[in-house]
């Protein structure tokens, strides 16, 4: 036997007790710190984020609805379409919270458009740009979305990684993400013809999944000459946008009652993208004005929805 220990176990060598008896108090103080830490790291809830290569989903989105690449030739709904994928994430990452969307697009001088600082201003949503050259091509966009994904993953600030996109040199981005830890699930959208994400790019990620025409169509329309025209009718202001999306929740109340309701709430501020898409449309008919692109009237109208709908409860 030791002779360490044996001096221990020797009732006639009380020096040896004490150090035994101060070793097995380290030893159960250790188990009780890692036991909390264990503890703590069981409540840490799991984070995921969002990271949407405006450049491919605009393409992508166009080509599928519209049947074209060409920005000036329809719109977006940016706002709709984040807050629907927001609420996609959130049933597929069931029990995790959201950190914020990250939307990457290039811009001459890197200077917002007004279209780009409508996105920025929307709540839980980052926008970064990169340049775009002589032929409206995007640069610096994937160095972008690898510097977020690898300090974030790093850092440990999310789990898991939404990434929409198709380029071939965001594979450097997911390897720098798993190279810590997280998780990066590659979300498309549907090509009318092959593909539109670059096989190298599907072979890295650890999930993958693909948006098809139902998903976008209620945010993707071709640009007419009947389609409202903001400068013919007066700005509604922010009350008068509020007051219509509470007459649309009472209606949307007397139709699908309570049961629905108790389903709507713990979504709460975000709204179901066909719910959402509906409360924009039948207002702007109630308004005639479009909303697209009104960043503040949007959180006005929803307000006004969310309101009403929580007074009832």
């Amino acid at each position: 036997m030791n002779d360490d220990f044996a001096a221990a176990d020797d009732p006639d060598d009380p020096e040896g007790s004490d150090d035994f008896a101060a070793l097995a108090a380290r030893i159960d103080r250790s188990n009780e710190l890692l036991q909390r830490m264990l503890a703590e790291v069981a409540k840490t809830p799991s984070t995921h984020a969002i990271f949407v290569d405006a450049g491919y989903l605009y393409a992508a989105a166009g080509r599928l609805v519209a049947g074209t690449e060409d920005r000036r030739a329809f719109e977006l709904d940016a706002e709709g379409l984040i807050d629907a994928l927001i609420d996609r994430a959130r049933t597929i990452f069931a029990d995790s919270r959201l950190l914020r969307v990250y939307w990457y697009d290039g811009a001459r001088r890197r200077i917002h458009t007004a279209e780009q600082q409508s996105i920025a201003e929307l709540p839980d949503v980052k926008v970064r740009l990169g340049n775009l050259n002589a032929n409206n091509q995007q640069k610096g966009v994937d160095s972008l979305i690898r510097s977020d994904l690898e300090s974030l993953a790093r850092h440990r600030a999310i789990s898991d990684a939404a990434l929409i996109g198709g380029d071939e040199d965001l594979v450097s981005a997911v390897e720098a993400a798993q190279g810590y830890g997280a998780r990066v699930h590659l979300w498309g959208i549907e090509a009318p013809e092959g593909r539109n994400q670059a096989e190298p790019l599907l072979w890295e990620v650890d999930s993958q999944r693909t948006f098809d025409l139902d998903f976008f169509k209620p945010y993707v329309a071709r640009r007419t000459t009947a389609s409202y025209e903001t400068s013919a009718v007066a700005r509604p202001s922010r009350e008068d946008v509020r007051f219509v999306g509470a007459q649309i929740a009472a209606k949307w109340l007397a139709a699908r009652g309570r049961e629905s309701l108790a389903e709507l709430l713990p979504g709460h501020p975000y709204l179901p993208g066909p719910v959402d898409q509906e409360l924009l449309v039948e207002s702007e008919g109630l308004l005639q004005y479009s909303l697209r692109g009104q960043a503040d009237l949007r959180r006005a109208l929803r307000d006004g929805f969310w309101e009403h709908l929580q007074g009832q409860y």
